[in-house]
């Protein structure tokens, strides 16, 4: 294989005003959860794989014993008004070169499907623990802008850059006069941040008036709250014990 490759699972019949989410792994593997599990919840059914050689030299194993090709998958969920595709993915390309690869072939792919709008999801590290997390966003249309804070979405609150697929594919995808916006939940960005990807997945379900059930994505993230606030406290009495360093923030998890 000497470049990315899309292997379609069926001909897609025409569309219903399409739109693609881009859920790939990440700080804090928001965009990952979030586009597993709605493409699970919504039963999506899955149209195409993504293949590259800018993803690294393994397999996966199976519990059934066998074993694939590390891929991007595209899910199709048909809806009333808009038909959605979410894209999830098992790892981004590891080269600079190569995410501009992949991202223009999935670019390439959902332009043909008539997509006209692309959403990838990810985080935004804050190096801090928090309960109720924030959601920012960032467009390539500042027309947009007004009509997604009405979902509670936060613009111009970020700084620095975002790296990977999460920037790549929406800010490629507005040269080929699509619009891109990107969502990053906030997150510590050293643990799966199941609690942010929520309040994402709740988001994007108002967004494309879509019927998704939070009751399992709810109970994982109690979990994960719960692990991590163990954590948390242990590393605090253990600084505090060692240092004397009672009432500072632990802000600073691996």
């Amino acid at each position: 294989m000497k470049e990315t490759i899309i292997i379609e699972k069926e001909k897609v019949k025409k569309l219903k005003n399409p739109a693609v989410v881009i859920g790939l792994p990440g700080i804090g593997l928001i965009g990952q959860v979030v586009s597993k599990y709605i493409a699970k919840e919504l039963k999506a059914k899955k149209i195409a794989v993504l293949y590259s050689p800018h993803f690294p030299h393994q397999v996966l194993m199976t519990k059934r014993g066998t074993m694939r090709l590390i891929r991007n998958s595209f899910y199709l969920h048909r809806g009333k008004k808009r038909d959605l595709i979410i894209l999830v993915g098992d790892i981004q390309a590891m080269s600079s070169q190569g995410q501009y690869e992949v991202a223009g072939k999935i670019i390439d792919y959902v332009s043909g499907l008539g997509v006209k709008k692309v959403i990838s999801v990810g985080g935004y590290s804050t190096g801090t623990m928090v309960d109720k997390r924030k959601i920012f966003g960032l467009a390539t249309n500042p027309e947009r802008i007004s009509k997604l804070k009405k979902y509670g979405i936060l613009f111009g609150e970020t700084k620095g850059s975002i790296v990977g697929a999460a920037g790549i594919i929406p800010s490629l995808a507005a040269l080929k006069g699509m619009e891109g916006v990107a969502i990053l939940g906030e997150t510590h960005g050293g643990y799966v941040d199941t609690a942010a990807a929520r309040e994402i997945v709740k988001l994007l379900s108002r967004y494309f008036d879509l019927t998704i059930s939070l009751k399992r994505i709810d109970e994982r993230a109690k979990k994960s709250e719960k692990i991590i606030k163990k954590l948390e406290d242990e590393i605090k009495k253990n600084l505090e014990t060692a240092f004397g360093q009672q009432g500072q923030t632990v802000s600073y998890i691996r």
